[in-house]
């Protein structure tokens, strides 16, 4: 298949150009972040007006996969507080609830309601997701002094994650609903303030900076490091080209994925979705796609040991994640891609063997647990807790392996 034709299938429709940005780099040695002084005003400045582009969505397939994003998406609504708060993670057997959570994950986690639906069409998901992102959105942080655009501040901090997770779930909630306004608050300038911020940090040689500290003149950590905190940024940045059609974020995000793809291989499954999104919105290299191999390889050679019942779901899920989204780049790259469907599968059965009322562990769960938490993934048979990132990593893994499935039968 074409670049062209793939772009026309999957792409989104009318395309304009918001103006790109320059942006400031990190000092290698202070590791201080500062503004160049020559930064035209205008280019700071985010629009005021909505996007025309009109989100493109795959439809899949009735079936137990899809009912079971959705009884996963019940969990999460049932278990969300008044204010907007999801449930980090609660141990069904007791119904204790855990209250030190990581607001980045919980943004993921608010990501994952909107992508429910997307799937179900139901719009009470979106009505929970809307009412969890603007509880969340009240931790970003502007000052335009200290730093450029817009960061997520979290445990006295501002993580590169958790700047691209919420552009991510500012994408994922555009796709459910085609809107951009959350009341007053206009979500596409949000996601690109977030996007300045992202690109405030990458390093000289072309990776990330991962934290950094908006107060006392601003400054990155270089010593502060998260594992998937560089894919999800390479994400965010294909989020911000495929919502706005601005090239500035394809070179951006092409520039990030060749220096991600000379370092060693990984079980990344936030870069396996990024290098989807590159298939699908523009093309990749010869050696993305063997990088992307490797990556498919890499989490193949750890069945055996994921699928061990005092292994989380967590970590298996992500792996459904990743070759879900690698099995899209394959297929519309034109390369072989059938062969993952199966080792999909079986990651999908361990899982699913892990979402209650279900379980794997000879557990007798009670009609008054399925009501409460049904729905819900557990981590292991050795931990009855459900967390926020068992749940998205299902969510988002299967929804990308149904898209898969709707994506091979097209043709």
């Amino acid at each position: 298949m074409s670049s062209t034709s793939k772009k026309i299938i999957f792409a989104a429709g009318a395309v304009f150009v918001l103006a790109s940005g320059l942006f400031f780099t990190a000092d290698r040695e202070s590791a201080e972040v500062s503004a160049p002084s020559t930064v035209p005003a205008d280019v700071l400045t985010t629009p005021t007006f909505v996007s025309s582009r009109i989100p493109e969505t795959i439809s899949i397939a009735d079936g137990p996969l899809k009912d079971a994003i959705i009884s996963a998406g019940d969990y999460l609504v049932r278990q969300q507080l008044p204010n907007g708060e999801l449930s980090y993670q609660v141990d069904f057997m007791t119904g204790e609830r855990a209250y030190s959570p990581s607001h980045v994950r919980l943004m993921a986690g608010t990501g994952s309601l909107f992508t429910v639906c997307t799937v179900s069409g139901d719009i009470k998901y979106c009505n929970a997701g809307d009412l969890a992102l603007e509880h969340y959105l009240e931790l970003l942080v502007n000052d335009p002094e200290n730093f450029k655009g817009t960061c997520l501040y979290t445990d006295g901090t501002c993580q590169l994650g958790g700047a691209a997770l919420t552009v991510d779930t500012i994408y994922k909630r555009w796709q459910a609903t085609g809107d951009f306004f959350l009341k007053d608050r206009n979500l596409l300038n949000t996601a690109i303030d977030l996007g300045y911020f992202i690109v405030s940090m990458r390093k000289p040689e072309g990776g990330f900076y991962h934290a950094f500290d908006p107060y006392y003149g601003g400054t990155a950590d270089p010593n502060f490091y998260v594992t998937y905190s560089s894919g999800e940024s390479l994400v965010a940045l294909m989020d911000l080209y495929e919502m706005t059609g601005n090239e500035f974020w394809l070179k951006q995000a092409h520039e990030v994925n060749a220096f991600m793809t000379s370092q060693p291989v990984t079980e990344d499954h936030w870069h396996s979705y990024a290098l989807g999104k590159l298939a699908r919105l523009d093309s990749l290299t010869k050696e993305d796609t063997t990088y992307a191999e490797q990556i498919a390889k890499t989490i193949i050679a750890g069945e055996v040991r994921s699928l061990n019942p005092k292994n989380t779901s967590i970590s298996t899920a992500t792996k459904i994640e990743a070759l879900a989204a690698l099995a899209q780049a394959f297929y519309l790259s034109g390369a072989k891609h059938e062969w993952l469907d199966p080792e999909i599968r079986t990651f999908i059965t361990f899982v699913q063997a892990r979402q209650l009322p279900d379980n794997n562990c000879d557990w007798e769960i009670s009609r008054e647990i399925t009501k409460n938490f049904g729905g819900g993934i557990f981590s292991s048979c050795d931990e009855a807790t459900i967390r926020i990132d068992g749940l998205q990593n299902w969510i988002n893994g299967v929804t990308a392996y149904l898209e898969y499935r709707s994506m091979i039968n097209i043709q």
